[in-house]
This record gives structure tokens, sequence and C-alpha cells, in this order.
């Protein structure tokens, strides 16, 4: 089944580099950076920030290989990393992601 891992970073560099590196290593099909705004808690406090979400489109046995990838390259103490199945979609373009993603 195909899977979207989506992690976000401080910087558009980081999540070039990171998504390059998951698409040179053939461990996903593609990956998109949008620029966001987060809200969260961090230390006790409310924080908002501008990021780059990360989304990273793959076969799911790539799961453990990704996650390492994004976790020894990311620069948060504790990065978001977390994955959506993708239970629908186009037939074709599923197949493309499958056959371009290493499990």
């Amino acid at each position: 089944m195909p899977i979207a891992v989506c992690t976000t970073t401080a910087t558009r560099e980081e999540a070039r580099a990171i998504a390059r590196a998951c698409v040179e290593a053939g461990l996903v099909a593609c990956a998109h950076l949008d620029e966001i705004d987060s809200l969260y808690v961090w230390d006790g406090k409310l924080a908002e920030d501008r990021e780059i979400r990360v989304m990273l489109k793959a076969a799911d046995a790539a799961w453990p290989r990704i996650e390492a990838l994004i976790r020894a390259m990311h620069s948060y103490e504790e990065p978001a990393i977390y994955v959506f199945p993708i239970t629908a979609g186009s037939a074709s373009y599923l197949s493309w992601i499958e056959a371009r993603s290493a499990g």
C-alpha cells in the first residue's frame, strides 16, 4: 500500500535536503514542500513559527528507512514524523509510487 510521510522543518534548505536525499536514495517516488504556519506548545509555552512541510509519497515497506533517514538529517529535538496510508486514488498513480520507491 502506498503511504504519505510528513515532517516539518525550520528552513526550506533543510526540507529540500531531506526530500532530495529520500528521492535520490530511491525511498520515495516524489516529495512536495509547502510553507505553513505552525502553532504548538513547546516547553509549556505557545509557539508560532513558519515551517516547511515535507510530504513524501512511497511504498509502505520503505517506511522504516524513510524514518531513519529523516531522523538522521533533522535538526529538531523531536521532529514530527507521521504517516498517512493512501487507501484510494488513481490506480496508475498509485502504481507509479509503488514502482519508484524501495521497500
